[in-house]
Order: structure tokens, then C-alpha cells, then sequence
């Protein structure tokens, strides 16, 4: 059979605008793809909810393709565990109560169980704004504006394009770009302590699994906060290449949006 690369181009500049355009309405709209981002997206589209990640990097997984300093193993304990063994993971326990498991798999798998699912993934798409509406006096997310991340990295002046979603993930981590973005550009406060992003604070792996669930919360109408995001926002600890509470906090504010959405 005769190789056309007209019909190679045509073909992926077909499927790929059915997929953006199809994504103008969305049930929940994903910042980041990394460990929480990745869990929230598989667990909502697999209860039929329209779901879409937008990827900043070419790579989707964030800090867990690499482990802990390259060394592409990562750690969950117990409640983790269960997550990463319902997608279909074998992990070993190195000691008791410590579950190793490698990063790459634990990466694809649970990547590959969200677009099978559903989800719709856009890699080197940047969250550079958020859409704001008023309701009843009160402002409120409903959407995002995006732009190409090559464009965004070379500084050129190109305008975005928007999407609307009825609920915005913020799981960009550490840095919590999203976030930032929304409150240097908006006379508004969160529902943080201050009205602020709190900001993350050093090394305390213990307490930082249990609060990276517990801060896993809305942070502002129609903004939730999960994974490294919500310890940033809520200013709590970071804890290094253990990812249970990254899976949970994905799995928490699932288990949140999906119960407003069905309300």
C-alpha cells in the first residue's frame, strides 16, 4: 500500500481538533499531570464525568517519573498501596509498612488507566489564566485559558484560547502556578487562613502525607486544590518521593467534585 504523508498530517490534525474542540465544555478541567492530578482525572472519568488534563512539559507524571533523585523508585505505605494495586501494580515490601514500586510503571500505568478511562490529555498546553464570572455577587471559576507552552517559553505574543469547565483542579504542585495566577490578577480571597496562598514549607514527610489529603479542599469557587498544590496553599510541609498521600489527595478531591457534580 502507497504511504501518504498528506493523509498522515491530515489525520492527526483531525483527531487532535476533535478532541480540543470537544473539550470547550468540560465537567472538570486538570492543571498539571502529575501523581494527584493523574489519580483525580482516572477516577472522575471512570464515573462517565468529561474530564481533561492540560500538561505544561511534553511528559505527563511530574516528580514521579523520577523517583527520588533520578533513582526512579518511589514509596507508598499502606493507604497508598490500595490505589496503585487497583490499577494493577505488584509491589514489594522492603520494610514492614514500606511498599516500593517502580516509578515508571506506576507513572504509565496510572496515566494509560486515565486516558482509558476517558480523559482527554493535552501535553505542552499551558494553564495561563483562569475564566471568572460573578454569581450571585460572589466571584467564581468557571474555566481556563490556554496557550501553547512552546509559545508561552519563547515569550511571544500570541493570544489563548478558553475553555469552560464547571469545576478547575488546581494540581500544578509545588509552585501552584494556577493559583498564583488567579490572585495577582483578582482582588479576592481564598479560603485559606489569610485569604493567601500560604506557601510551602520544608521537609516533614510524616506530617506532610497526612495533610497533603486534609488540605486537599476548594480553595476558591470552583477551584480545588489536590496534591502538592494543597500543602503550598494551606501551608504545610513536603515530603520527598513517598506518593501515597499524592494518590489519595487525587483520589479525595475526585471523590468531592464528583459527589457536586451529581448533586
Amino acid at each position: 500500500m502507497a504511504l501518504d504523508e498528506r493523509i498522515v498530517s491530515e489525520a492527526i490534525m483531525t483527531k487532535y481538533f476533535d478532541k480540543l474542540r470537544d473539550s470547550l465544555n468540560l465537567d472538570v478541567a486538570i492543571v498539571g499531570a502529575g501523581p494527584s492530578g493523574l489519580t483525580a482525572a482516572y477516577k472522575l472519568a471512570s464515573q462517565g464525568f468529561k474530564v481533561a488534563i492540560f500538561e505544561r512539559k511534553l511528559s505527563i507524571g511530574g516528580g514521579m517519573w523520577g523517583g527520588g533523585m533520578t533513582f526512579n523508585y518511589i514509596v507508598v505505605q499502606e493507604e497508598g498501596k490500595r490505589i496503585l494495586e487497583e490499577i494493577g501494580l505488584s509491589l514489594e515490601e522492603f520494610k514492614p509498612g514500606y511498599y516500593t514500586v517502580d516509578a515508571v510503571a506506576a507513572t504509565t500505568t496510572l496515566a494509560s488507566k486515565a486516558c482509558l478511562a476517558g480523559t482527554r490529555v493535552f501535553n505542552c498546553m499551558s494553564a495561563e489564566d483562569v475564566v471568572v464570572r460573578e454569581e450571585n455577587g460572589q466571584k467564581r471559576v468557571c474555566g481556563l485559558v490556554i496557550n501553547s507552552s512552546p509559545v508561552e517559553i519563547a515569550g511571544l505574543h500570541v493570544d489563548p484560547l478558553v475553555i469552560h469547565s464547571r469545576f478547575v483542579i488546581e494540581a500544578t504542585g509545588h509552585d501552584t502556578e494556577l493559583l498564583r495566577t488567579l490572585v495577582r490578577k483578582n482582588d479576592l480571597k481564598l479560603l485559606t487562613p489569610s485569604g493567601k496562598i500560604e506557601g510551602e514549607q520544608s521537609m516533614w514527610a510524616e506530617v506532610a502525607e497526612s495533610n497533603t489529603v486534609k488540605n486537599t479542599r476548594e480553595v476558591f469557587p470552583g477551584v480545588y486544590v489536590c496534591g502538592m498544590a494543597a500543602n503550598a496553599s494551606f501551608g504545610s510541609y513536603r515530603m520527598g518521593p513517598i506518593f501515597g498521600g499524592m494518590l489519595l489527595s487525587g483520589e479525595k478531591v475526585a471523590e468531592e467534585i464528583a459527589s457536586r457534580l451529581g448533586s
